[in-house]
C-alpha cells in the first residue's frame, strides 16, 4: 500500500511460491528481481532480466506498463495483457500491480501479480460469437419476432418487425399491431405467461403503412436460471397470400353458385321465347313471333353481359384502347335495354353534351359497364313499380380531359349498409335474380381505364352512379399512378 513499508520476511517465501498465479517483484528499470515458482515454470528463471523480455520476448518496454505507472504515482494498477510462455503458448493474464515502499514511503519496487484468464477470455469470445450469431439469426428470420414482458411491452424486435411495424420499443404490442388501446382477447402471450406453454392464434394486424396482414402467431416462454418466465417471444408468420388464395377459391365457389342461378333463369327465358316463336310461326301469329324473338334477343344479351362480367372477374387484362365516340357508346348501351325498359313501362332518358367527343377506351368493356349500370337502374325501378312511373337516365358530360357518364334512376334506392357493400364481390340485393357482379365489374372496368366510380343513393328516392374516365392514355396512366392502381 502507498505510504506503508512492505518487507519480505523469510517466513513468507513459501506462500510467495505457492500462490497459483504469476508473481514478480520489479525495480524501476523493470528488471525482475524476484519471481515465484509458477512464473519461472512458464517463463524461465528471471536472471535479473526485464519483464518485457520474459513475458513478451521483446527488447522494448510496453507502451502501457502498469509497473511503470505504479512507480510513477504510487498506486495500484490493473490491466489485461497477452504474454507468451517459453514453450510458445499465448496466454491472456489479468495483471495487478502494487507498489512496495520503504520506511519513508518511497516506492522501492513493485509487486506484479498475473492471473491466467485465458480460458475465461476464450469463453467470453465464444459467448460473444454465440450472441452475434443469435443476433444475426434473430434479425434475419423471415417472420415478425418480438420479445414482450408481462405488460405486453415490446422489449426487443427483429429487423422485419421494425421494417413493417416501426421501431417503437417500449410500446405495447396491441398498440403497434392493432392500433387499439386495449389488449386482445384471447392473447397468446398472456396465455404463455399463465401456463408456460406454447400457444398460437391467427390474427389480422395492420402495418405502419396501413397494409392489412393476416398472421399466424406463436408464443413461447423465455425462462430465467430458476425456471421462472421472465418474458415471452412472439413469432408471427405472414399468411396473407394463403388467405387471399383461400378467398379466391371461396369466391370461385360463390361465382359458380351465383352464376348457376342466373343461367337457370336465362335458360328458362330462352325456352319461353323459343316456345312463343315456334307457336307463333306454326299458327301464323305475327305478334307472338315478335314477342318470342324479343325474349330470345333479350336473354341472349343478358347471357353475353354475364359472360363478359365473368371474364373480367376471372382474368386481369389490359384494356384494348381505341378512339371511341362517347355519343355512340352511350346510344349503343341505351339501344340494348330499350326493349326491356319498354316491356317494364320504364322511361329512358338520354342526354349527351355536344362536346362529349371521343376518348380512348376498350369499347366492349365500356359498353358492358354502361349496360350493367342501366340494367341495375331498371331493376331498381321494377321493384318499386306501381308507386310511381319509373325512369332511368344516362347523361354524358365533357370535363375537359375526362368524360363523365352519369346513370340515375328513381327506384328503391339504397340504405347505408347496401351502399357500403354495393361494389363488393357477389353482393346483390336482387336475391337469385342477380349475380352480384354488376357493380363490382363496373368499378373494375373504370379503374382499369384510370377512372373512378362515385355512388349517391337515398333509400326510397333513387340512385345516381357517376363514372369518370380520362380521355387519353397519358391521362389514364397518370390517374393510375396517382391512385396506385394498375390495369
Amino acid at each position: 500500500m502507498p505510504g506503508e513499508s512492505t518487507k519480505d520476511p523469510g517466513g513468507y517465501r513459501d506462500y510467495f511460491d505457492a500462490l497459483p498465479c504469476y508473481l514478480t517483484v520489479q525495480d524501476r528499470d523493470l528488471r525482475v528481481i524476484r519471481a515465484n515458482r509458477f512464473f519461472e515454470q512458464d517463463f524461465g528463471r528471471h536472471g535479473n532480466r526485464h519483464c518485457y523480455e520474459l513475458l513478451k520476448g521483446s527488447s522494448e518496454r510496453c507502451d502501457l506498463c502498469p509497473v511503470a505507472a505504479s512507480f510513477e504515482d504510487g498506486r495500484r494498477h490493473r490491466v489485461a495483457e497477452e504474454v507468451r510462455c517459453r514453450d510458445g503458448r499465448l496466454l491472456t493474464v489479468l495483471v495487478h500491480t502494487t507498489p512496495i515502499t520503504d520506511a519513508e514511503g518511497q516506492v522501492t519496487s513493485v509487486l506484479q501479480m498475473g492471473t491466467d484468464i485465458t480460458s475465461m477470455r476464450r469463453l467470453q469470445e465464444s459467448l460473444a460469437e454465440s450472441q452475434e450469431r443469435y443476433r444475426l439469426l434473430f434479425g434475419s428470420v423471415p417472420c415478425y419476432i418480438s420479445i414482450q414482458d408481462r405488460d405486453l411491452r415490446i422489449l426487443e424486435a427483429n429487423r422485419l418487425f421494425k421494417e413493417e411495424f416501426g421501431d417503437d420499443i417500449g410500446a405495447k404490442c396491441y398498440e403497434i399491431y392493432k392500433h387499439r388501446t386495449e389488449q386482445c382477447v384471447p392473447c397468446p402471450v398472456q396465455d404463455t405467461f399463465r401456463d408456460g406453454k406454447v400457444h398460437h392464434s391467427e390474427e389480422a394486424v395492420t402495418s405502419r403503412s396501413g397494409r392489412e396482414i393476416n398472421t399466424m402467431v406463436y408464443s413461447a416462454p423465455i425462462v430465467d436460471s430458476e425456471g421462472g418466465i421472465k418474458s415471452v417471444m412472439e413469432m408471427s408468420a405472414d399468411i396473407t397470400p394463403i388467405r387471399e388464395l383461400q378467398s379466391q377459391l371461396e369466391s370461385i365457389g360463390l361465382l359458380i353458385s351465383s352464376v348457376s342461378h342466373g343461367v337457370r333463369g336465362l335458360l328458362n327465358g330462352l325456352d319461353g321465347g323459343m316456345y312463343l316463336l315456334k307457336t307463333g310461326v306454326s299458327k301464323g301469329i305475327r305478334k307472338r313471333q315478335d314477342q318470342g324473338l324479343e325474349m330470345v334477343q333479350r336473354n341472349v344479351d343478358r347471357i353475353r353481359g354475364m359472360v363478359m362480367n365473368i371474364l373480367y372477374y376471372a382474368k386481369e387484362r389490359t384494356p384494348n384502347l381505341e378512339a371511341i365516340s362517347a355519343r355512340e357508346i352511350a346510344e349503343e348501351a341505351i339501344s340494348v335495354i330499350e326493349g326491356q325498359a319498354e316491356q317494364l313501362a320504364i322511361g329512358l332518358k338520354l342526354e349527351i353534351a355536344d362536346a362529349a367527343g371521343e376518348f380512348q377506351a376498350d369499347r366492349q368493356a365500356v359498353r358492358s359497364l354502361l349496360i350493367n349500370l342501366l340494367e341495375n337502374g331498371l331493376d331498381a325501378c321494377r321493384v318499386k313499380a306501381g308507386e310511381r312511373a319509373g325512369e332511368v337516365g344516362l347523361v354524358v358530360r365533357d370535363e375537359g380531359g375526362r368524360v363523365t357518364f352519369e346513370v340515375s334512376d328513381n327506384g328503391i334506392g339504397m340504405d347505408r349498409e347496401t351502399k357500403e357493400k354495393a361494389f363488393g364481390l357477389f353482393f346483390t340485393s336482387k336475391g337469385v335474380k342477380g349475380t352480384g357482379l354488376g357493380l363490382f365489374i363496373a368499378n373494375k372496368i373504370a379503374m382499369a381505364h384510370g377512372g373512378e366510380v362515385e355512388l349517391e343513393s337515398e333509400e326510397g328516392q333513387g340512385t345516381r352512379i357517376t363514372v369518370v374516365i380520362p380521355r387519353s392514355s397519358v391521362e389514364k396512366k397518370g390517374e393510375q399512378e396517382r391512385h396506385g392502381s394498375s390495369p
